[in-house]
């Protein structure tokens, strides 16, 4: 059986051969910038954003990335063409880039300069993981825990020092674990989730936390652009919980399922009925070619 192809360091190689070394900064300090885009009909959607967003995430995090966008954009789209080749008709691919300051010296006793990694690999967009958003929405809760301080790490970074946000899942998962969290700043206003910005419906305006106070959403720019297109006003607005509670609706934008209902928030239920929703994902599913809704519930 034929094994995916992965890209490092400017050539392509089985992935089970493309691993961190132990010594590796991505490794030893957590020191990985990331990004994730997906297929659509098997080509990649908004591929130019997400390599801009990964370009910029390694600027903002001192990592350095070497490889021009011509080459970046030759290596996804052979991945594309070879890993499509071992999943199912029908199935999508998930593509993700990672780069890291290389492995440190006086781990592996080596006095030589560290060469940075880079690496691009696929997997199967995992269809069953998102099915219950789109037949029950999301549940969303928000613990303790606040987000990560602005002031520590840029929030335009999209950056693998994933550990505060593992903590937060647990902690509201141990209150419902169908749940994911909502993670408040320390003024109390309202961020994102750990893979989805938020928005708000309210008097058939749409709203999002501003730029700067969350990661700066591929999947989020698309709704802006399809609200302009459907004449929805949206607006970037600092939210805290009682707007969430008060919304006519709420909903979650990310990559891998696009954009999805939450279904219940702080134990409440949210209204069942979504019009905005509804024309989003339907202009969304226009916007592709493709049946969001029900390329996730197997229809």
């Amino acid at each position: 059986m034929k094994e995916p192809l992965a890209y490092r360091e400017g050539r392509l190689l089985p992935q089970s051969r493309a691993g961190l070394s132990l010594h590796d900064a991505g490794f030893v300090q957590a020191v990985t910038v990331t990004d994730l885009a997906r297929t659509f009909r098997l080509r990649l959607f908004r591929w130019p954003e997400h390599l801009a967003r990964f370009r910029q995430s390694c600027r903002l995090a001192q990592v350095p990335l070497l490889a021009d966008d011509a080459t970046l954009t030759a290596a996804a789209q052979e991945l594309v063409e070879h890993n499509s080749q071992l999943i199912d008709a029908g199935q999508e691919l998930c593509l993700v880039l990672f780069a890291t300051p290389g492995p440190l010296g006086w781990y592996s006793n080596s006095h030589e300069p560290a060469s940075p990694t880079l690496g691009l690999y696929s997997f199967p967009l995992p269809i069953a993981r998102y099915a219950a958003l789109f037949r029950d929405g999301a549940t969303l809760l928000i613990p303790a825990m606040r987000h990560l301080p602005a002031e520590m790490i840029d929030r335009r970074i999209k950056h693998r020092s994933r550990l505060f946000w593992w903590l937060a899942e647990h902690e509201v998962r141990g209150r419902d674990p169908a749940a994911s969290a909502l993670l408040l700043d320390d003024d109390g206003t309202v961020t994102e989730t750990a893979a989805a910005n938020l928005l708000l419906v309210r008097g058939g305006v749409v709203r999002t936390p501003p730029a700067g106070q969350v990661l700066g959403g591929v999947s989020l720019g698309v709704v802006r652009e399809l609200c302009g297109r459907l004449g929805i006003p949206f607006e970037e607005r600092p939210l805290r919980p009682g707007d969430c509670f008060d919304a006519d609706e709420a909903l979650l934008s990310c990559t891998t399922f696009c954009l999805a209902p939450v279904g219940r928030l702080e134990g409440r239920d949210m209204p069942a009925e979504r019009p905005i929703f509804e024309r989003l994902l339907a202009a969304w599913s226009d916007l592709v070619g493709v049946d969001i809704r029900g390329q996730f519930l197997g229809r």
